[in-house]
């Protein structure tokens, strides 16, 4: 489980960074939401362009978002973060084999947690993964961690504001990658 910080007897809340990207031919938006775990908002929003983005290899997307995703982490100090969200897999099959998440986790040199936040189950994962249905929607979220516990990662994502299948940030982040 995330983690409440202490310094010098302030309580500080969990940070987290929910990261989206969206792609226009060879151009990406990359935005990063800066949220605590029940917020309804965002407490900040970073974004950035990419331009000259790499094409789409099926069975490889993680070579086309992961330098996106990195871009953004640029602007970010990672020390303050207790978790990223990422739309995708953390692993590709049962035995462990990393997709888009696992592949950030060893980018940025496992100093946080990641999160992915799947739409669909990825074929053989579903030793990798927990189906969360949040909401009243009949589709489920597919939700798969590295570097927090699997269950810990579900509920947090279950338990995100919002009462729709998608929590209200990841929601408000995929609106924000495709505005121009």
């Amino acid at each position: 489980m995330i983690v409440t910080r202490n310094f010098n007897t302030e309580i500080i809340q969990p940070m987290i960074l929910a990261i989206d990207v969206h792609y226009k031919g060879a151009l990406a938006k990359v935005v990063g939401a800066f949220f605590e775990p029940k917020a309804a908002k965002a407490v900040q929003y970073i974004t950035t362009n990419i331009n000259g983005v790499d094409e789409y290899v099926p069975g490889e997307f993680y070579k086309r978002e992961l330098p996106c995703i990195l871009k953004l982490l640029e602007k970010v100090e990672l020390g303050k973060l207790d978790a990223i969200i990422i739309d995708g897999n953390v692993f590709i099959n049962n035995n462990g084999d990393f997709g888009l998440g696992g592949r950030l986790w060893e980018s940025i040199d496992h100093k946080v947690a990641v999160i992915g936040v799947a739409k669909s189950l990825f074929k053989n994962t579903e030793d990798k993964v927990i189906e969360i249905q949040r909401g009243k929607s009949e589709k489920h979220l597919f939700v798969s961690s590295i570097g927090i516990d699997l269950a810990a990662a579900a509920s947090l994502i279950h338990n995100m504001h919002g009462e729709y299948r998608l929590p209200s940030i990841l929601k408000e982040v995929d609106r924000l990658t495709k505005e121009a």
